[in-house]
């Protein structure tokens, strides 16, 4: 394998060509095409679903999940609804399990445990991401690099659900991880990411809230992973509300960059205002 850069910001498949709008890759609320097109991964692939009264909104996104997907994880938040049976209607060889605690980030870290896939993919339940993206992840893996991560704001990409708070919260953030990090990264509060299982323990997680995914990225910069941003364009929420909370957990990202900056080894015990 040819030996490749820290910290690349990948833009596939311009070539030098106008991209099309973020907007028409969808007709009304639904992809163009099926998921399944494109080739499969030489490794395999695990996709880490966290889930909390999602089963509205079930259907859609495992309809969407393409064929280079080996194993489905559908990580249950304790959900009062019908997410589970729905699951396991829509896809009979979906594994659920039960998060061991309160909060997104405990509840990938029990998907990641529980993968056995050589790439784990984590992709949010309520339709905001496109499953069919997934292709254009393993594509980076399979060609070298260590962790990728959706950008919504690279040529490609985009946002139909950003409101004015979150995308001047998203700037702030990324202005501070590019500073403190050395980085040249261009999106940040966004977990469509995909990773090669053998670093897991090298992104050494430990946040229980949404701050994980900044916790991701500062853990695979510290540690030296070779990093692609895709281009993604971010869906509005199909159904139900979100679980986010833009102040309070944009403070928690803040924190989790500041303290995990290189030169420093944050705690592995969280604050009482972390649990």
């Amino acid at each position: 394998m040819s030996t490749l850069p820290n910290h690349v910001v990948s833009h596939p498949e311009q070539n030098g060509r106008p991209n099309r709008r973020a907007e028409d890759r969808v007709t009304g609320r639904r992809p163009m095409r099926r998921a399944g097109d494109g080739v499969p991964s030489k490794h395999s692939v695990t996709l880490v679903v966290p889930a909390q009264n999602e089963a509205r909104n079930i259907p859609w996104v495992f309809e969407q999940i393409p064929r280079c997907v080996d194993e489905v994880i559908l990580v249950d938040g304790s959900s009062s609804d019908a997410t589970i049976p729905m699951a396991r209607h829509c896809l009979p060889t979906v594994r659920s399990v039960a998060q061991s605690g309160p909060g997104k980030g405990n509840a990938l870290r029990t998907g990641f445990a529980a993968a056995s896939g050589e790439y784990i993919v984590m992709l949010d339940a309520d339709g905001s991401m496109w499953p069919g993206e997934i292709p254009h992840f393993l594509h980076f893996l399979d060609h070298g690099y260590d962790f990728v991560k959706g950008s919504r704001c690279i040529a490609g990409g985009g946002s139909l659900d950003f409101t004015r708070i979150r995308s001047l919260g998203n700037r702030v953030l990324l202005t501070v991880v590019n500073r403190l990090y050395d980085a040249h990264l261009t999106d940040l509060c966004y977990g469509y990411c995909a990773f090669r299982r053998s670093f897991l323990d090298a992104l050494d997680l430990r946040s229980t809230g949404f701050e994980i995914e900044a916790e991701m990225i500062a853990h695979a910069l510290r540690s030296g992973l070779r990093i692609a941003e895709v281009p993604s364009l971010e869906l509005p929420r199909r159904s139900g509300r979100s679980h986010l909370h833009a102040v309070s957990d944009g403070r928690r990202v803040l924190r989790t960059l500041i303290s995990e900056r290189p030169g420093t080894r944050a705690s592995a015990t969280p604050s009482a205002e972390e649990r």
